[in-house]
């Protein structure tokens, strides 16, 4: 009788998800020599979706959230390994400017940049620039060390990459199938010292990481042509217009608290066109209307670390409508604190919710 033995290489990664949470810990896994299978059917799509636009202010209040500095500057070098790696072009430097409403906006602009801590990402004076299509009498306002990924370019690349080094599965994630040992998982012959969810909006279908309050926000934008608005600026109102080249513009975007469904919607569609013409007096042709459900929490912080009874599973999640930016950053922390044993930090770990 002839004995066939099979054995498995034991991976140190297995990753659900291949949004920008999921390629930012295979990036991380990848710059530290680890071995790692990604699993994802692009089932959710909001990171496709996204405008990928980079600003460390919150410019609806003119404030700098917690750690934004660290995270541009840990963001920055990320994606330009990346750019040379895979030889492609995704992170594109470009101003933001505020386009202020009234006197009072100007004023507030002022006193925000006064602030030490906003100083560094605050031009100090007020631009009057004409830019055809776009009137604003009442100027600029010039945020510093801004940019936006090309995602759609940074996802579909990555993708084919791993394809390449073969460890990425196209497929949807059946959670019957995992097993959870002591030391290590196992999925369909795969076998990992861990796994890593980065599912994102789906995490609501995951059994282990259900229980946290990810709400989501679904979020609209339109893909137009405007030959005439002639913008080198991302423009931040009531919306933003970022320009993409040959006269292209993303358009954004909404937000919306209950329609969980990654479907465009007329009433979003018309809420973002009225806004649009608001802003620009040039004619305009709508190339495309997205949607997707951005993986937001109530609190504004990310979800990341390690399942309170399982010490295999980890989570990635939550990174709302900053993932360009918090991706690379929060990968690093939760991969540091896999290989440490430490718990992340509490403002953004799982340890501030009960499981139940």
């Amino acid at each position: 009788m002839v004995r066939v033995f099979y054995f498995y290489t034991m991976k140190d990664f297995i990753i659900v998800g291949a949004g920008l949470a999921g390629i930012s810990f295979a990036e991380t896994a990848f710059l530290n020599n680890r071995s790692f299978t990604v699993i994802s059917d692009n089932s959710q799509n909001s990171s496709y979706v996204a405008a990928g636009l980079y600003n460390p202010i919150v410019l609806k209040r003119f404030s700098l959230p917690q750690d934004a500095a660290i995270h541009l500057d840990y963001m920055l070098p990320f994606y330009e390994r990346i750019q040379h790696r895979l030889n492609i072009k995704i992170d594109y430097s470009l101003p933001v400017y505020r386009k202020f409403a009234s006197v009072e906006e100007q004023n507030n602009w002022f006193q925000a940049a006064d602030k030490p801590a906003l100083e560094p990402f605050l031009f100090p004076e007020i631009l009057h620039k004409d830019f055809s299509g776009l009137p604003a009498p009442f100027g600029f306002g010039k945020v510093l060390h801004t940019g936006y990924v090309d995602t759609v370019v940074l996802l579909r690349s990555y993708k084919e990459y791993l394809k390449s080094l073969d460890c990425f599965e196209e497929e949807k994630f059946n959670y019957s199938e995992l097993i959870i040992e002591h030391d290590y998982v196992s999925y369909k012959g795969v076998q990992a010292r861990h796994i890593i969810f980065a599912e994102g909006f789906g995490i609501h279908s995951n059994p282990y990481f259900k229980y946290l309050p990810l709400d989501g926000t679904k979020g609209e934008l339109l893909v137009i042509k405007a030959p005439k608005l002639d913008l080198d600026v991302a423009v931040n109102a009531s919306i933003f217009i970022l320009p993409v080249g040959k006269d292209i513009y993303k358009v954004g975007a909404t937000y919306e608290w209950y329609d969980k469904t990654p479907t465009p919607t007329q009433a979003g569609k018309m809420e973002l066109i009225e806004k649009l013409n608001e802003l620009i007096t040039c004619d305009y042709e709508i190339l495309d209307h997205l949607a997707g459900i951005r993986p937001t929490v109530k609190d504004r912080k990310p979800l990341i670390g390690t399942h309170p009874e399982y010490k295999r599973v980890h989570l990635l999640n939550g990174l709302g409508t900053r993932g360009v930016m918090l991706g690379p950053s929060m990968a690093n922390e939760l991969y540091y604190s896999i290989i440490s044993g430490e718990p992340v930090r509490r403002e953004v770990g799982l340890q501030r919710f009960k499981l139940s």
